[in-house]
């Protein structure tokens, strides 16, 4: 295996931490401490929520707590504008493997659900530059259905048995399986997952999980 797709946020970029951070505050206020039991529960109520997708996380955070979804959506969008001067952090091992998928004469491709604008500023202000990059925004089906994949193998001439699927999300390797590729499914050692993450069942064929994208090393080349 020499290339790989990425997901991003979640997976190439640590941006969940200050989406649940954001979202939280747009219902609860920031009067908690950070380790208040209170703030904690909110916390883990958007990221179950926001483990099945961050759209999702604000519908139902809305109807559930009363809160016009226009204040979320603000929310979310001033934490997007935030990130093209204050980037969320890379996700530990991530240069690293992109630097070995290069040396191996492999590409890095990026398949996200995220608005072109938002994924392009994160790329820009965190200085990584994959070889491609398609957002389900531009007129793709989101994930689990393949097409984004599909579209990548396509646009550069590759193969199966070249390629991995990365992502933080079920849905994201079963696009890979729906696709005929491997996905490796990420789920950082010692982290606590939401609940709802877990509701994933048996991966995939031809899907594995790893702790740490670093894990991803012995199988490139």
């Amino acid at each position: 295996m020499n290339t790989i797709i990425w997901d991003m946020g979640g997976t190439l970029v640590d941006t969940y931490p200050e989406v649940d951070r954001a979202l939280a505050d747009a219902v609860w206020g920031t009067a908690a401490a950070p380790e208040d039991a209170d703030r904690h529960e909110h916390l883990q109520e958007v990221a179950v929520l926001r483990s099945r997708s961050i759209n999702h996380a604000i519908e139902v955070l809305s109807a559930r707590h009363g809160v016009p979804r226009e204040r979320l959506d603000e929310a979310y969008s001033a934490l997007k504008l935030r990130w093209e001067s204050h980037p969320a952090p890379l996700m530990a091992g991530a240069t690293q493997v992109m630097a070995a998928v290069h040396a191996a004469g492999g590409l890095n491709l990026v398949a996200t659900h995220r608005d072109r604008t938002s994924a392009q500023a994160l790329l820009d202000g965190l200085g990584l530059h994959p070889d491609d990059l398609v957002c389900a925004p531009d007129g793709y089906p989101r994930k689990p259905d393949p097409a984004m994949y599909l579209l990548l193998m396509a646009r550069h001439d590759l193969v199966a048995d070249q390629m991995l699927c990365v992502g933080d999300r079920p849905i994201d390797v079963q696009a890979a399986a729906a696709a005929g590729l491997a996905g490796a499914l990420l789920r950082p050692s010692g982290e606590q997952q939401p609940a709802a993450a877990g509701a994933a069942g048996q991966l995939p064929a031809g899907c594995f999980e790893i702790g740490a994208l670093t894990d991803l090393l012995n199988r490139i080349g």
